[in-house]
């Protein structure tokens, strides 16, 4: 998993917990890292399974909340770094449908070596988006996240459900709809 991923994490951590909690969940973890992570290494995935588990076992957060607010964090944070990549689009529902065209085109010249998710358009209007996530990882409550968060960058009230197509969360179906 790229670095990129782990810094940030930590980060939301640290704003939303505070330092002690961030030191707190690296050394109960017994990471092969250490807790050292650059943006541009490439880390275990075990390792974030772990910082994330601990962090859930010390704040009392299931981890899909967790996972669902990192990906509104992930989101921002992103959109910062890269704003070019945002600023290329005016609505959420085209964003997301450029994700496998347009953004992770981008993040693979940034990242050649990034294991990404896909995401399959079913189905796309003006106001919703029907879309299937499909990863090995099961992060797909970062996923919602990320999603949720977009229709917020643009101004807009969003209604997502997804329903699991395979219980471990690796395929997922969202449908996303704006509010009037």
């Amino acid at each position: 998993m790229k670095g990129i991923v782990f810094t940030e994490f930590l980060e939301m951590v640290e704003e939303t917990f505070g330092l002690e909690v961030v030191d707190q969940i690296i050394e109960e973890a017994n990471l092969e890292s250490e807790g050292i992570y650059t943006s541009v290494g490439t880390y275990e995935f075990s390792e974030m399974l772990t910082l994330i588990s601990n962090l859930s076992d010390k704040v009392k957060i299931s981890i899909n909340d967790l996972l669902y607010e990192f990906g509104k964090f992930l989101f921002n944070s992103l959109g910062q770094a890269h704003p070019e990549v945002i600023k290329s689009y005016t609505d959420p529902i085209n964003m997301i449908q450029s994700i496998e065209d347009h953004i992770h085109v981008h993040v693979k010249k940034l990242y050649p070596d990034a294991e990404l998710p896909t995401f399959n358009v079913l189905e796309k209007t003006d106001t919703s988006i029907i879309t299937i996530y499909e990863s090995s990882r099961g992060l797909y409550a970062l996923a919602h996240g990320l999603m949720e968060q977009a229709f917020r960058h643009f101004g807009k009230d969003v209604s997502i459900t997804y329903t699991l197509l395979q219980e471990d969360g690796t395929k997922v179906k969202f449908e996303a709809k704006q509010n009037a």
